[in-house]
């Protein structure tokens, strides 16, 4: 069922198509009821009363998006000996920062464990990669807590 806007706005769009049109065509063109008025009241109705709709009508909402969230993890402060998987492949860092020297890539589904300690989004990690217990700097966005379902995008 229409709107009381949508009804609104064509009937504008109606007279205002027909002051145009007495302006702007030839009289000649009114003087019978014709297919060429016709096409025109009718675009013009059309045309005007849906730009008026538009203007006047109320906000549509727009489709249903999901919350975006920046990190499911970094608004918590680690807990040490907490587990988390890797979701991308993820450099281990000697300090925080991208300009800190890589001290290996943990494979992505790695499961790693927090020390408790932070700067940032920059988390304390300890990791066995090759056999090899690892301890380093990561950030903490690539991180997805151990009971959470790792998705692949």
């Amino acid at each position: 069922m229409p709107s009381a806007t949508g009804i609104a706005a064509h009937a504008a769009g109606l007279l205002l198509t027909l002051c145009l049109a007495a302006w702007l065509t030839p009289r000649a063109w009114w003087r019978r009821p014709n297919l060429r008025a016709l096409a025109v009241l009718a675009g013009g109705t059309a045309l005007l009363g849906g730009l008026l709709g538009m203007i006047w009508g109320p906000e549509r909402a727009g489709p249903a998006r999901a919350p975006v969230l920046a990190s499911p993890v970094s608004t918590m402060a680690p807990v040490a000996g907490a587990r988390y998987h890797v979701r991308e492949h993820l450099n281990l860092r000697a300090g925080t920062g991208v300009g800190a020297r890589r001290l290996a890539v943990v494979p992505a589904g790695t499961r790693v464990v927090t020390t408790g300690r932070r700067q940032g989004d920059w988390w304390q990690l300890s990791v066995e990669l090759g056999g090899q217990r690892l301890e380093g700097w990561a950030s903490s966005l690539w991180l997805r807590r151990a009971d959470e379902q790792l998705a692949r995008f």
